[in-house]
């Protein structure tokens, strides 16, 4: 494991602002599937399927099992946060200045380790919403096309929290206000090929952030980065933390 630079007092200040995001590499380590590795969902399922608006039109059956298995995976004893989770909680709660944190992923590893300044950019696994009423519902059992609206009574209408291929991420222009206003930029655990966030860290960058990559292995953005730290998540996030409370 590469260590942590020590130039990072040299840029930050305890009361600085923090922008982090989070990818499916630091969930990987609680014992989730990630969707991009040579082995990940994607590799199994077409995403044409089960993650556009498209094939929930041409076959909702299929988009409900696809998530209604996730569900279930999630809801497993043996899924918790882990190591990371837990430091960037700690972080949050223990940093004097302004801290956002962003996730892609769509479990509640976060919340579940403390986090509560937190965006959801891809959507929520545990809720769903009606595309008739547009009201979103938390939902841990599963869906299907029978279920009924709680709100508007129509059936049909219930679909996954999800940002699915060609729709919009979530609160776009909260996290770019921050992204803008940021001294710090933290990415850890994502592939760096997915926009709109392989793009943040051009936007911090252009802020004048100072940035950083945690990931076990250098991302396609990684050149991008003034600092890349390699290593498991569970190593290299903790002691990054821990660094910063140092300051």
């Amino acid at each position: 494991m590469t260590t942590i630079s020590s130039t990072i007092a040299n840029h930050i200040k305890p009361t600085d602002s923090i922008v982090i995001l989070t990818g499916a590499g630091i969930s990987k380590e609680s014992g989730l599937d990630t969707f991009r590795c040579a082995d990940g969902i994607w590799a199994k399922v077409d995403l044409e399927d089960v993650a556009t608006p498209q094939g929930f039109a041409r076959d909702p059956n299929l988009v409900h099992r696809f998530y209604n298995d996730r569900r279930r995976g999630l809801a497993d004893p043996a899924i918790q946060p882990n190591a990371a989770h837990a430091a960037l909680a700690e972080l949050e709660r223990r940093w004097k200045g302004e801290l956002l944190l962003v996730t892609q992923n769509i479990d509640d590893l976060h919340e579940r380790a403390g986090s509560k300044t937190l965006i959801h950019m891809h959507g929520e696994l545990r809720k769903v919403f009606c595309v008739h009423c547009r009201t979103v519902e938390t939902w841990d059992g599963d869906l299907s096309v029978h279920d009924v609206c709680p709100t508007c009574a129509r059936k049909g209408g219930m679909r996954p929290d999800v940002v699915w291929f060609g729709e919009m991420p979530y609160q776009m222009d909260r996290i770019y206000r921050a992204l803008g206003a940021c001294d710090l930029f933290v990415s850890i655990g994502t592939s760096g090929n997915v926009y709109p966030a392989a793009g943040f860290v051009a936007e911090a960058r252009g802020a004048g952030a100072h940035t950083v990559e945690l990931n076990l292995e250098p991302s396609l953005g990684a050149s991008h980065f003034a600092e890349a730290v390699n290593g498991p998540a569970t190593e290299v996030v903790p002691a990054f933390v821990a660094e910063l409370l140092r300051l």
